[in-house]
């Protein structure tokens, strides 16, 4: 009855299923442009590219956006680090950094990995960062041990700033 009835008020007035048709028309373009963007940002930032990296090669590639951030940056050995992987140091400032190069969400295992480390690098900060996303948990966690959560979209940020400084450079020096 209800499709019936539609029909019938679309067949009767083709003003309104010209104006439903654009409508709708226009939705699907504003879909189509965000998502454009979307893969344009991605594209410009170079995630794509650290989604394909090892684990060392991830933090290997944060202390160098970092160094470029203006942090003093120090990469811990592979193994027996405590639980942080950088070390960074910025106006008095010691900064602990566990990276997490994951296809899944980071769970609270690096946030407690990270948290406890704080005590015995003796710094003043510790932060997670990942190609990802953190769960709920980590996020709850986090927050409670003052961990910084640096996530996919941030990164992302950091990597898009530091693309623009560098195409900049390259203007001013070529």
């Amino acid at each position: 009855m209800g499709l019936d009835l539609l029909w019938s008020m679309l067949a009767v007035d083709p003003l309104l299923t010209f104006g439903i048709m654009v409508f709708f028309g226009g939705l699907l373009l504003v879909a189509l442009i965000v998502n454009l963007l979307r893969e344009q940002k991605l594209g410009k930032s170079g995630i794509l590219e650290v989604d394909k990296m090892s684990g060392r090669k991830f933090e290997e590639y944060l202390l160098a956006l970092l160094k470029a951030k203006g942090y003093y940056v120090q990469l811990t050995p592979a193994s027996g680090d405590y639980g942080a992987d950088l070390i960074l140091s910025a106006k008095g400032k010691k900064i602990i950094v566990q990276a997490k190069r994951y296809k899944k969400n980071v769970g609270v295992k690096a946030v407690q990995e990270i948290a406890s480390a704080k005590s015995h690098y003796k710094a003043d900060e510790c932060w997670v960062v990942t190609n990802s996303f953190f769960t709920e948990q980590a996020r709850k966690l986090a927050n409670s041990n003052q961990v910084r959560l640096i996530d996919r979209k941030q990164l992302m940020n950091w990597m898009v700033q530091e693309n623009k400084v560098d195409r900049g450079f390259s203007r001013i020096m070529g």
